[in-house]
């Protein structure tokens, strides 16, 4: 089925589409084992989970089409946001469906690379493909027009600037990371499913507010220092964080020891690899998204000097002296 003929057939359950919001978080871990006693891994097909992923993707597909066919401009900008959005949409039904999620529930490992997924991977190129403004479009037009209206009050504005500036951004993910690692915390979701849900949609909800506060349509208007410089300190703090569990002598999260022993797993071990993911390829991301950032502020200077030089007004020669110039005049 073509792009568009997906699109269409979504335009008339576009009204629930937009209160599918951000996606779908995974629920409860809980692998299913075998007769020999070992845990077995599969996909997992929760349904609400797959109805909202299906839901994101569709509204996304409707209001790409829609806005196409209103208007050519920007067309080459859209097809770049398509494909930021599909690459983010896929790597976060990857974590939330394959067996890496299944895994998870037996490897402290394995649930880091969930996790680290959903906030460095899925959630700027998620960011990157501008949702909101394309999910809006998938709604019908007095839907959209009742929604615009809410948008452009001063108190939503004032809320919205509020919440996805640079400084609250950051200390929501910053809270949300070291909270739910909290051995108390991990541990409470690890065993119940309403729990383990809510961690992980901190978990990307707040990644999906950070990333707004670098990558959104107001981080340019700010500057690229502010950007940096959340970079920069939540690559510092989550490599603290995965420095404290892969040093830890101890188990932080006990209900990981059976199941990682019966894979044949030493737990500690087990739980240092985990904090590694954390501490190394986590950290540099973020120091890869720092640098981008800069090449970007760096590129855009360059290209507001560009004008100023080439208008310069230029300096008159000065004249070389001639022999008739350097005589004494005649008196």
């Amino acid at each position: 089925m073509s792009v568009r003929a997906c699109a269409r057939s979504s335009v008339r359950c576009a009204p629930a589409l937009f209160a599918a919001a951000l996606a779908a978080p995974a629920s409860a871990h809980t692998p299913t084992a075998v007769t020999s006693g070992t845990p077995a891994f599969g996909w997992t097909f929760d349904s609400w989970v797959i109805a909202l992923l299906a839901l994101s993707l569709a509204a996304y597909l409707a209001g790409f089409v829609r806005l196409t066919r209103r208007s050519h401009l920007g067309r080459r900008a859209r097809q770049t946001h398509l494909m930021a959005f599909a690459a983010g949409w896929i790597v976060l039904a990857a974590v939330l469906v394959s067996p890496l999620d299944a895994l998870s529930a037996a490897l402290f490992s394995a649930h880091m690379v969930q996790h680290e997924a959903m906030m460095i991977v899925a959630a700027p190129l998620l960011v990157a493909g501008r949702p909101l403004g394309i999910w809006i479009w998938a709604l019908p037009q007095r839907a959209r027009m009742a929604i615009g209206r809410v948008l452009r009050t001063r108190a939503w504005s004032a809320a919205w600037r509020a919440l996805v500036a640079p400084l609250p951004a950051w200390l929501l993910h910053a809270v949300a990371l070291w909270a739910w690692h909290a051995p108390r915390l991990f541990e409470s979701a690890l065993a119940h499913s309403g729990v383990h849900t809510l961690q992980h949609a901190s978990f990307l909800g707040t990644a999906l507010i950070f990333w707004w506060s670098i990558l959104g349509e107001g981080a340019a208007r700010r500057g690229s220092g502010h950007a940096m410089l959340s970079l920069f300190t939540t690559m510092v703090h989550t490599g603290a964080l995965g420095a404290l569990i892969t040093l830890s002598p101890g188990v932080w999260y006990p209900s990981y020891v059976e199941p990682t022993s019966a894979l044949g797993m030493e737990p500690l071990g087990d739980q240092q690899l985990g904090g590694l993911v954390m501490w190394v390829p986590a950290s540099l991301a973020y120091l890869i998204g720092a640098l981008i950032v800069a090449g970007r502020w760096l590129t855009r200077a360059h290209s507001a000097l560009i004008p100023l030089i080439s208008h310069a007004p230029s300096a008159e020669p000065i004249p070389e002296p001639n022999a008739a110039s350097l005589r004494e005049p005649t008196r």
